[in-house]
């Protein structure tokens, strides 16, 4: 049975916030809202809990296209290859904000994404995620939680949420409704800037 807990994005309570970097900690699976759409999430050094997400989602581990979130763009060098300039000027000016940067990956990745070419990095503009993220000391892994309606696409009441990932996860965070688009997805992992999905991000800043 998940947990559900109510936390305000304006002012996350650090109780609670401790309380659900305790349960990644242990390996376990939070749902949490972002800038965009919920997300179900776990510790990115805890390789059981991976699986399990990977297993949830039914794809292998090694072939996943999860999201890193990160806090900011300190940790960056851990993931992501040297990048230059212009890339790091695109980053600042759109993070923390409602994008997916697909970047080229390190040799220092974790374990299970030791084969990655590119890895996607998300920043973002949440209170809540980013203040989980800071607590945590690395990124959480991260993956959308889309609905089987074709209709609906993204689940943004964190009740119904609950209802449905009950036995799948193990804390649910209330973070108010949300957003039923996805992050803008953008490639920079080649020469130039390639939109990979259009999503809430806006393109105008490129």
């Amino acid at each position: 049975m998940a947990e559900l807990i109510r936390i305000y994005e304006e002012n996350p309570n650090p109780k609670a916030i401790r309380k659900v970097v305790e349960v990644l900690k242990r390996g376990g699976l939070i749902i949490y809202p972002t800038d965009t759409v919920y997300g179900l999430g776990c510790d990115i050094t805890n390789i059981k809990a991976l699986e399990k997400i990977a297993r949830i989602k039914g794809v292998k581990l090694e072939k996943s296209n999860f999201s890193f979130i990160c806090h900011d763009l300190s940790n960056l060098s851990d993931y992501v290859k040297q990048i230059d300039t212009t890339t790091f000027k695109i980053l600042k000016r759109a993070l923390p904000g409602a994008y997916t940067f697909i970047l080229p990956g390190s040799k220092s990745l974790p374990h299970p994404f030791k084969k990655r070419k590119t890895v996607g990095i998300r920043v973002p503009d949440n209170g809540i995620a980013l203040e989980i993220v800071k607590q945590l000391g690395h990124p959480i892994v991260s993956t959308s939680i889309r609905d089987e309606d074709e209709i609906i696409e993204y689940t943004t009441d964190p009740e119904l949420i609950l209802e449905k990932w009950d036995n799948l996860v193990d804390l649910v965070i209330d973070g108010g409704y949300g957003d039923n688009e996805a992050s803008t997805v953008i490639d920079l992992s080649e020469d130039q800037p390639i939109v990979v999905r259009e999503g809430k991000g806006s393109l105008e800043i490129f």
